[in-house]
C-alpha cells in the first residue's frame, strides 16, 4: 500500500513538472518577439505575416493557443508540423531518435563498466599508485572538453593511423569515436563517484563485522559494501543517461552522426520553432522519468529508505 501510494505520489510530481515545462516551453517561443515574424522569411511582407498568424491561431490569446498545443500533443500525438522540412515533428524526431539512442547507451555501457571497474580498484588499493593512476585518469576526463577529445580522435585515429572512419552511421565502426568522446566524461567521473561510495562503505560497521567473521576481503566489498555504495552512483547515472540523450549535441555535429543533436541545432538554425519546442520538451520528459525511476531504483537497491 505504501509502494503504491509512493509510485502515485512520484507520478503526480512528475505530470505536474511536465506541465510546468510545457508551459515555459511554449511561452520561450513569445518572449523572443512575434512568432510569425521569427518563423517567416526576413523579407515577408506585412500581408504575409498576417496571414500567417491567422492560420497559425496566433491572434488567439496565449492561453488558448497553449491547451491547444498540449491538447494535440497529448490526444494525438501531434507536435506540429515542421516548418523548414514539411513534415509532422513526430516522424522527424522518431525517424533521429535511434542514432541518438544507440550512442548515447553506447557511451553509457562502456563509461559504467570502466568507472565501475576503476572505482573498485581505486578504493580497494586506495593510496597505492593504482589509486594515484586511476584519479589521475579521471581528473583527465573530467577536464578535457567532448569536443576537444572528439577532434584529437579524428586526427589521430582517423587521420594519422587510418583506423577508424571521421563519422559518418550505420556500421559498428562508426559509432566507435563518438561513444568513446561522448562517455569519457561519464566514465571518470562513475570511477571517482564509485571510489569515494565504496571507500566510504569500506569504513562501515557492517563491513568491520563482515571482516571479522573471516570473510575475503573481495567478498567483503563485492557482497557487503558495494551494494550500499551503489545507490548513489544509480542517482548518477540514471541523470547522465539524460545527459547523454539530451547532450549528445557536440558529438553529434563533429562525428556527422545524424541524431536529435543535430536536427536541434537545425532547427534553431532555421527558426522552426514547432520542432525545437518539441526536441526540448522531449527532453525535458526524459530527465523526468529518469528521476522516476531513480526513486523507484531507491526503495528496490535499500528498502529501509522510508517510502
Amino acid at each position: 500500500m505504501k509502494l503504491a501510494f509512493f509510485l502515485a505520489e512520484r507520478v503526480a510530481m512528475a505530470v505536474v513538472v511536465l506541465l510546468g515545462v510545457s508551459l515555459v516551453v511554449f511561452l520561450c517561443l513569445f518572449l523572443t518577439g512575434d512568432p510569425a515574424a521569427l518563423m517567416l522569411p526576413p523579407d515577408a511582407s506585412r500581408d504575409e505575416i498576417q496571414r500567417f498568424r491567422e492560420a497559425m491561431g496566433f491572434n488567439d490569446p496565449w492561453l488558448l493557443q497553449y491547451g491547444r498545443w498540449v491538447g494535440r500533443i497529448l490526444l494525438d500525438g501531434d507536435f506540429g508540423t515542421s516548418l523548414r522540412f514539411q513534415r509532422p515533428v513526430g516522424e522527424l524526431i522518431v525517424e533521429r531518435l535511434p542514432a541518438t539512442a544507440l550512442l548515447a547507451i553506447t557511451a553509457l555501457a562502456w563509461s559504467t563498466l570502466a568507472g565501475f571497474v576503476f572505482g573498485v580498484l581505486a578504493a580497494v588499493w586506495r593510496g597505492g599508485p593504482i589509486d594515484f593512476a586511476v584519479r589521475a585518469l579521471a581528473l583527465s576526463g573530467q577536464a578535457i572538453p567532448v569536443f576537444w577529445l572528439g577532434l584529437i580522435l579524428i586526427l589521430v585515429v582517423s587521420l594519422k593511423w587510418r583506423l577508424l572512419p571521421t563519422g559518418g552511421y550505420g556500421e559498428a565502426r562508426h559509432l566507435v569515436l563518438p561513444a568513446v568522446a561522448l562517455g569519457a566524461y561519464y566514465m571518470s567521473a562513475v570511477t571517482r563517484l564509485v571510489r569515494a561510495s565504496l571507500i566510504e562503505a569500506l569504513d562501515q560497521d557492517y563491513v568491520r563485522t563482515a571482516r571479522a567473521k573471516g570473510l575475503s576481503e573481495w567478498r567483503v566489498v563485492m557482497r557487503h559494501a558495494l551494494r550500499n555504495a551503489l545507490i548513489p552512483v544509480v542517482t548518477v547515472q540514471a541523470m547522465y543517461f539524460a545527459s547523454l540523450l539530451g547532450g549528445a549535441l557536440v558529438t553529434e555535429i563533429v562525428f556527422s552522426w545524424p541524431g536529435i543533436g543535430r536536427l536541434a541545432v537545425q532547427a534553431i538554425q532555421n527558426r522552426d520553432f514547432p520542432l525545437a519546442q518539441a526536441i526540448v520538451l522531449l527532453a525535458a520528459t526524459v530527465f523526468v522519468l529518469t528521476n522516476l525511476l531513480v526513486d523507484v531504483a531507491y526503495v528496490v537497491l535499500n528498502p529501509r529508505i522510508r517510502l
